[in-house]
């Protein structure tokens, strides 16, 4: 009886489909049950991220995990095929984020959701896009989404299985913003926080210090340059990224220690970076106003916020931050509604296509093995078995026996790949 020994490394791609879904797990965090101020407190500043992520993959053996941190959301996406409950969530993050008091983790974890397996990909495919999100629609989720895998796919903290089942968020995510009218004159958090700034009726010559130089802060530069706003100063950790800010707008770059010194007072503040300690204090706001008393402008899109609360108790601010934008997001679901089948939709039929992939690429693993077996069992056949019967054979016998061997191998090959598919066709 012939028997298929599958070598180590097939063994490690077969696998790899198999836990590509199968051990799909996703802890996470959003707007939806905890409010976006508390939210903040779950975020690991980025210089320290790739070093936790590391450390709790080694201490809970999770072959490939990543982390996605936005303004309504926190998440952790992995593969394992240990059981994650809320217990091991808990240890969790435990260790991932060690400066969680007791009941404040307590407090986490019963707002806590948790997802494996085909819902695990599900709430991914909803995510990138945007159905989950708090406003529906908007498209910087899966930017947001693709740009955490890379990074902790560029620290190798993800692997094979990861990578196809990006490719399927990806795929569906574009597949949604084109084929249905979700993204249709599209709003943002962003785009609704310039609203609330316009609405305050500030001039265009207005003082602008903007803090922080990511995406968000990008895209806000965007729309006050669009409305002629041309006084800016540009404050970032990595001043060559300030430079860059500033030169589109045509302001000037500091780093974020100059905020301590900087004498040129201002109107409006625009925030938003990766801090996870309050960077405008009561000390730093105080020296920015150089002897104003007047009401300012606030925008803080950072979760947590960048903003101390003291600031807001002790000075006249028009504070805008991502909290205040709920109700305009609630509008902007009932609005978007009727879109979401249509989504859905498109969702269930990624999710059957990546199942049957997944399932297909198995099959194609399992049968790599297959032509040398059968070459084996041809060349066995013919130099061992029956050798006395061939040799006696005349040349042309011999040739026509091996054009008839020949042909049968090749089509030998290919009946069991193409059966295989049938079955799972089939069953579909």
């Amino acid at each position: 009886m012939l028997t298929l020994h599958v070598p180590n490394s097939d063994t490690f791609v077969r696998s790899n489909f198999k836990t590509a879904l199968k051990y799909l797990k996703v802890i996470a965090f959003t707007h939806k049950q905890i409010e976006l101020k508390e939210l903040g407190r779950l975020v690991v500043c980025q210089e320290n991220l790739t070093d936790k992520l590391a450390q709790v993959k080694e201490q809970f053996n999770i072959p490939e995990i990543f982390y996605l941190a936005t303004c309504n959301r926190v998440e952790f996406v992995m593969t394992t095929p240990q059981a994650v409950d809320k217990d091991f969530a808990k240890k969790f993050i435990e260790a991932f984020n060690t400066e969680l008091c007791h009941d404040s983790l307590s407090t986490f974890m019963d707002s806590a959701s948790i997802y494996e397996d085909q819902e695990a990909m599900v709430h991914l495919l909803r995510t990138s896009c945007s159905l989950e999100s708090l406003i529906v629609g908007e498209k910087e989720i899966l930017a947001q989404l693709r740009k955490a895998y890379e990074h902790c796919k560029e620290a190798g903290l993800t692997g094979d299985a990861m990578r196809m089942i990006m490719n399927c968020v990806v795929k569906t995510a574009k597949e949604v913003y084109t084929h249905t009218n979700i993204s249709k004159n599209p709003i943002s958090v962003v785009s609704l926080a310039y609203r609330k700034l316009k609405d305050l009726n500030l001039c265009s010559n207005a003082r602008v210090l903007i803090i922080g130089a990511g995406e968000t802060n990008r895209n806000i530069s965007k729309y006050l340059q669009k409305h002629k706003f041309s006084n800016f100063a540009v404050f970032n950790r990595t001043v060559a990224n300030a430079e860059k800010l500033a030169a589109d707008l045509g302001g000037e770059a500091f780093d974020l220690e100059a905020l301590k010194t900087y004498n040129k007072g201002f109107d409006a503040i625009i925030t938003c970076t990766s801090a996870v300690e309050p960077i405008i204090t009561t000390e730093i706001y105080q020296s920015l106003l150089n002897g104003e008393t007047g009401r300012k402008t606030i925008v803080d899109l950072a979760i947590p916020n960048d903003t101390a609360p003291e600031v807001l108790e002790q000075f006249p601010v028009n504070f805008i931050e991502v909290h205040s934008l709920n109700e305009v997001a609630k509008k902007n679901l009932q609005e978007r509604y009727h879109e979401l089948v249509h989504a859905e939709a498109i969702i269930e039929q990624n999710i059957a296509e990546f199942i049957m992939q997944l399932k297909q690429r198995r099959i194609e693993v399992a049968m790599r093995q297959v032509p040398e077996k059968i070459k084996e069992i041809r060349n066995t056949a013919i130099n061992s078995v029956f050798a006395d019967e061939v040799q006696g054979l005349d040349e042309q016998s011999r040739e026509i026996l091996e054009k008839v061997i020949n042909y049968m191998e090749k089509k030998y090959i290919s009946v069991p790949m193409i059966m295989a598919k049938d079955i799972l066709i089939n069953e579909n």
